[in-house]
């Protein structure tokens, strides 16, 4: 299936449904992930990159395949 994630994707969507599509989408600048970034600066209690979360940083790390602006999602 198509997963398709606009802003904000965060909890257990993100660790299950979201994230297992066939082919993972994005609009630019969706924040995705389990947990909020702050929660995860404080409970590492290290400063996370630049961008993190991000679906450009999801898609350079190849955790989604594409980045369409929501206008275009069809």
């Amino acid at each position: 299936y198509i997963s398709i994630m606009t802003d904000p994707v965060y909890g257990g969507v993100s660790a299950s449904l979201a994230m297992l599509g066939d082919l993972n989408v994005a609009e630019p600048g969706a924040r995705a992930g389990f947990a909020g970034p702050n929660i995860i600066e404080q409970t590492v209690r290290q400063k996370l990159p630049k961008g993190f979360q991000k679906s450009e940083f999801l898609l350079e790390k190849g955790h989604i395949d594409m980045i369409i602006p929501r206008h275009e999602i069809r």
